[in-house]
């Protein structure tokens, strides 16, 4: 069943080497399954996963590959075996497109735990392209009251950052602190924030502390003033780190009180060092977690509608994909980078 003319090839950019610009590409995908949507892509977000699969940061990248992993577009084709989709219809793809949906994890409602999860980007195409398929199921219709152009990163990072608060039970009442004020922690402050906690941003330069209040924070600390530290020592409930650096950690757990959780969604370089003395008298735990379940990305929608969240974006064609890049990796982002289609 189809809206639009068959495509025989899509058509992308690819990364053909580590580091390399991205290249015009095309592939036959193949006929249609009977449990896919075909998405002719709109807009497509670009996430620091992107840049570490175009680099081989975790060494498993396979040439040439077309990345993009938060995809926002319309329904263009469905197998005969889909559900609750519809051609026209305007959904949002994120890290997953496709899980068995018969282990356990996919039956409890867990479909990102999948063992044989089908990651958008590892060992398959993106959405940094002119279509893009995925299982129905991780293909999440997008209220139409919120920005198309603006939605994409929400299916990645506003996924990663939301998960936590429902599968940790954070509580509008607990004092919350989000590490890193960047493509995922300005999403996590303003998450929070409409959430009802109490938010405090921590950042290495208080420069961004005008900023951060804007996002939703409503204090700032200088995590590298160690006064400043002293001074909340204790009084966390949950502690959200969306930063990639490696930081002081005993000093960030010392904030937690009680039961506080230090939690990551952002990938640090380099391995913990935690002394189990500043977890057990206070019983105090570390966790990390991935994207959210398609039923959780569909409750965020709806949280993100309910009280306007969108990301920061800014936007460039995809034709100027390479550009986009490099002002990722040069740090220029605020917050997020968001390609459009057919320009």
């Amino acid at each position: 069943m189809s809206s639009e003319s068959v495509l025989d090839t899509f058509t992308g950019w690819a990364a053909t080497a580590p580091r390399a610009p991205l290249q015009p590409h095309s592939y036959d995908p193949g006929p249609l399954g009977a449990e896919e949507v075909e998405v002719a892509v709109e807009y497509c977000g670009i996430c620091h996963s992107d840049q570490s699969m175009i680099d081989n940061e975790w060494g498993n990248a396979r040439y040439p590959f077309i990345p993009g992993h938060e995809v926002v577009g319309s329904i263009v084709r469905v197998g005969d075996s889909v559900r609750g989709l519809k051609l026209g219809q305007r959904v949002g793809i994120g890290w997953y497109k496709g899980s068995c949906m018969h282990c356990h994890s996919c039956m409890e409602g867990s479909h990102q735990l999948c063992p044989t999860a089908k990651p958008t980007i590892v060992g398959s195409n993106g959405g940094f392209a002119d279509r893009l398929r995925s299982h129905w199921a991780w293909a999440i219709p997008l209220p139409e009251s919120l920005d198309a152009s603006l939605a994409g990163p929400l299916f990645c990072g506003g996924s990663t950052v939301f998960a936590p608060l429902l599968d940790f039970d954070v509580k509008p009442t607990h004092r919350v602190g989000v590490v890193g004020i960047g493509g995922l922690g300005h999403l996590a402050l303003r998450f929070l924030n409409a959430w009802g906690c109490e938010v405090t941003a921590f950042t290495s330069s208080l420069n961004k502390q005008d900023e951060a209040r804007r996002l939703g924070a409503h204090k700032v600390v200088a995590s590298t003033d160690s006064k400043a530290m002293q001074a909340i020592a204790g009084t966390l409930d949950f502690l959200l780190v969306t930063a990639s650096a490696d930081l002081d950690w005993n000093s960030l757990i010392a904030t937690l009180g009680p039961k506080g959780r230090l939690h990551f969604v952002g990938i640090v370089p380099s391995a913990i060092p935690v002394h189990v003395f500043n977890l057990i008298p206070r019983q105090r735990s570390i966790s990390g977690s991935p994207v959210g379940s398609p039923a959780l990305m569909s409750t965020m929608l709806e949280f993100c509608a309910r009280h306007g969240i969108v990301p920061q974006v800014e936007h460039f064609p995809m034709s100027k994909v390479n550009d986009a890049i490099q002002h990722l990796r040069d740090g220029k982002a605020r917050y997020r980078v968001v390609l459009e289609a057919g320009k």
